[in-house]
């Protein structure tokens, strides 16, 4: 298979994913779970990403549809349509498969996977996680991971709006 086919068979549909899953669990792989828009990849990303893959052996990623991203971060959101962020997502080494969701939370998601690692930004308290019930109901754990000062999207969409006027 070459490197293209590779990284376009790491985007699944749920119904793929939770065959991937089942497969994973046969081999007694240690499944972690992360989500979030991931619009445009910056050092903080790849930080955070990289560090959350080592917690197990398969790394999973939730995505967040182009119209989940508009509800949440605004009309001028996505940048790079959910096509785009899934295939620079699956290219990266580390992880394993990524599926979208649409609904404000991927709580769904996380019932459907039942990772054993939810792993979320220190910006939020392990307890507050969205699917930490699933993840600690089943033995598992909920991480943390301290983000990289200074990187957002957020922030890096403004400095390239300032730089066009």
């Amino acid at each position: 298979m070459n490197h293209l086919d590779n990284i376009k068979n790491k985007i699944c549909t749920p119904a793929q994913l939770e065959e991937k899953i089942r497969e994973w669990r046969k081999e007694k792989c240690k499944i972690v779970f992360t989500n979030g828009c991931f619009d445009i990849i910056h050092l903080g990303h790849i930080d955070y990403l990289a560090r959350a893959a080592d917690f197990g052996n398969k790394f999973v990623i939730g995505l967040n549809t182009d119209s989940s991203v508009s509800r949440i971060k605004g009309p001028t959101r996505p940048i790079n349509d959910e096509r785009s962020r899934s295939m620079v997502m699956a290219a990266l080494v580390f992880v394993s498969a990524i599926t979208f969701f649409d609904d404000s939370t991927p709580y769904e998601l996380i019932k459907l996977v039942q990772p054993d690692i939810l792993v979320k930004g220190a910006d939020y308290k392990a307890e507050d996680i969205v699917g930490y019930d699933i993840v600690m109901a089943r033995g598992g754990s909920v991480e943390t991971i301290p983000l990289v000062s200074g990187y957002s999207t957020t922030n890096i969409e403004s400095r390239i709006r300032s730089a066009k006027n």
